[in-house]
């Protein structure tokens, strides 16, 4: 079995994210989904999201292409995250090309950088709603 992870604060779920939940999927068997916390959004990211840590989960929980989801804490988790999920490839958007290509180095998975979907991001729609 291959297990794929990815990472993402998936506020104001829409289809872009949908495209990269089931092209990640589409890497492996089985998929983690490491869910960024409301606390770590705004302390590390200063990102104050819509929808809470709960309801976000349980939104990425009802598609089908995700099998696990799991908080994200703090940026330097992704290592123990692979070792403990045993974790094949670690996929997230082109937008973070080559930030992560140490886990390659460091682990044994897969580092994999999947296109976004151009013309939608979360980022677009709250400043389109002047959210």
């Amino acid at each position: 079995m291959k297990r794929v992870i990815t990472y993402g604060t998936f506020d104001l779920l829409h289809y872009g994210h949908i495209n990269l939940l089931r092209r990640a999927k589409e890497q492996g068997d089985y998929l983690v989904v490491a869910l960024s916390t409301d606390e770590f959004n705004w302390d590390e990211k200063q990102k104050k999201c819509y929808f809470s840590y709960e309801k976000r989960k349980q939104l990425l929980e009802a598609i089908r292409y995700v099998d696990l989801v799991i908080p994200e804490e703090a940026w330097d988790q992704k290592v123990s995250d692979i070792e403990l999920y045993h974790i094949d490839k670690f996929v997230m958007g082109d937008d973070w090309a080559g930030k992560f290509d140490f886990l390659q180095e460091e682990t044994e998975a897969e580092v994999i950088y999947l296109p976004r979907t151009p013309e939608i991001s979360t980022t677009q729609i709250k400043n389109d709603l002047k959210l």
